[in-house]
């Protein structure tokens, strides 16, 4: 088996070790893949462009406001004592209110929305974070559950080669009844050990199918992570500076700052400029001598304040409501901070631990293929049983599905680890598969906009489906690595020809 090598501190960056070309899928062909067309980062992608636009429509409580209105009255029988009123009439009227004084109330919550806003673009780095640790994630457990059933297979093999041979061995009076039961016994618990590996296989296939939106093909083995911490308060010091969830919540915590000051001004004076204009026309329909003009025009400006004296309370409340809001935020910074620590502490601990266990089972297999061939040695000679070899093969097998789960474990906590200190986003990772995202483009695009006509496109789906994609099954290619002649060796067909190898 090929090791995943973690580097404590790789001077390369993950970029370039991504970079390396091949011809069966890549851990960054899966993550470009994902980047473009996983549903979970196109639906937040979405999500804030929509606060994008909260910037304009707060803005647009400080522009001016144009309205016009037009009446036609048709008079289907005057009054007897109302004999000058015309019979019909057009009035039309144009107003312009431009809101002048409003202490604070536009500017804080434009800087409210603009605060949310940012506060969505790291809340959109963690989502990408979340999404590229999964991609690994599942892609490591492919990888694992392949190395796992073909392992099961060798060792379904392995026990069919010693049930033939201890059957030959029964026939000529060298072994017992209990001797071949024994050995059946073992390959049909392996036969249902390898079906429970080929059906975790299946769910891992699917699994990388959902997060990725493609099958898994003959997937390679990542590269090494670089730039990985060599101890947990160097990792949480990183992460607390470039977390991207703790970044969130403290533009969160900030926006509410200007929440409370724009509850405070429902307490205080509007004042608007207000310019209109009317025109009417009685359409000829003015009796003769009336004295009045069949039509005209009129134009008023003048400045118009609203002074609130009493609205039953519902300021203040306003006020408290969003000052428990802060609170409530500056709580939640508190709470996700812990979270990070707790997560990037737990995830150095885990790839730590896993690094140990792959140096302990590597030991543990090199000792346990040594100590098969002196089993089966001594079997030759009489002085081990069929039992013998069978729990010898078993810890052999075991030792080698445990090195190889530390190997993905090793791999996954410390992209884990990577996520945690903010360094596994897509600008980090230096994917090519075309431009990156651009949050702040469509926030330049809209945040001016004052055109009320100015739509955009009906949405189309972005992520894609999955629906034809076909069911997944157990089949893998072959592996050399995994081919471990140890375990194609059966017991001794006969006492004076030992450790026969099978063709």
């Amino acid at each position: 088996m090929r090791r995943f090598l973690l580097t404590a501190a790789g001077g390369a960056a993950i970029s370039a070790l991504l970079a390396t070309p091949a011809s069966a899928d890549t851990l960054r062909e899966a993550l470009v893949r994902a980047y473009n067309t996983n549903p979970t980062l196109s639906a937040a992608r979405a999500d804030l462009r929509a606060q994008d636009e909260n910037v304009p429509i707060a803005r647009a409580d400080g522009l001016p406001s144009l309205q016009t209105q037009a009446d036609f009255t048709e008079t289907m029988k005057n009054a007897q004592n109302n004999f000058l009123a015309p019979e019909r009439a057009l009035n039309a009227s144009a107003s312009v209110s431009y809101p002048v004084l409003s202490f604070g109330a536009v500017r804080n919550s434009v800087n409210a929305a603009r605060t949310r806003v940012e506060a969505g673009r790291a809340s959109l780095r963690g989502t990408e974070a979340d999404l590229f640790t999964n991609v690994v994630a599942s892609y490591m457990d492919v990888i694992r559950d392949e190395a796992i059933v073909a392992l099961n297979q060798q060792n379904v093999r392995a026990l069919q080669v010693n049930l033939q041979a201890t059957r030959d061995r029964f026939e000529v009076g060298d072994l017992t009844r209990t001797d071949v039961a024994q050995s059946e016994a073992r390959l049909a618990v392996a036969e249902g050990q390898l079906r429970s590996a080929e059906a975790q296989l299946i769910a891992s296939r699917e699994t990388y199918v959902r997060v990725v939106g493609t099958p898994p093909n003959a997937l390679e083995e990542p590269p090494a992570l670089p730039n990985l911490p060599s101890n947990p308060d160097g990792a949480v010091g990183i992460a607390l500076d470039n977390n991207p969830l703790l970044l969130a919540a403290a533009k969160a915590r900030d926006a509410t700052r200007y929440d409370v000051s724009v509850a405070k001004t429902a307490r205080l004076p509007r004042v608007n400029v207000i310019v209109g204009s009317t025109y009417y026309n009685y359409l000829g329909t003015l009796p003769n001598g009336s004295g009045t003009p069949g039509n005209g025009v009129g134009a008023t400006a003048g400045l118009s304040m609203t002074l609130p004296l009493f609205q039953g309370g519902r300021p203040s409340a306003q006020v408290r409501q969003a000052q428990a809001r802060r609170s409530q935020a500056i709580e939640q910074v508190t709470e996700t901070e812990r979270g990070v620590i707790a997560q990037t502490r737990s995830a150095f601990a885990s790839w730590q631990s896993a690094q140990q266990v792959i140096h302990s089972s590597e030991i543990a297999v090199q000792a346990n293929k040594l100590s098969l061939e002196g089993v089966r040695a001594e079997n030759s000679v009489g002085t081990r049983t069929i039992l013998d070899i069978l729990n010898a093969e078993q810890e052999l097998l075991n030792s080698q599905v445990t090195l190889v789960t530390a190997r993905r474990d090793a791999y996954v906590a410390g992209f884990a680890l990577l996520a945690a200190m903010g360094q596994a986003e897509a600008k980090d990772l230096g994917l090519d598969g075309g431009p990156l995202y651009d949050p702040v483009a469509n926030y330049n695009r809209v945040k001016g906009n004052i055109n009320d006509w100015d739509d955009d496109p009906d949405p189309q789906p972005i992520a894609t489906r999955t629906v034809g994609t076909p069911a997944q099954t157990p089949a893998i290619g072959s592996n050399p690595e995994l081919d471990d002649p140890a375990l194609r060796r059966g017991v001794d067909s006969t006492p004076a020809n030992p450790a026969v190898t099978p063709n």
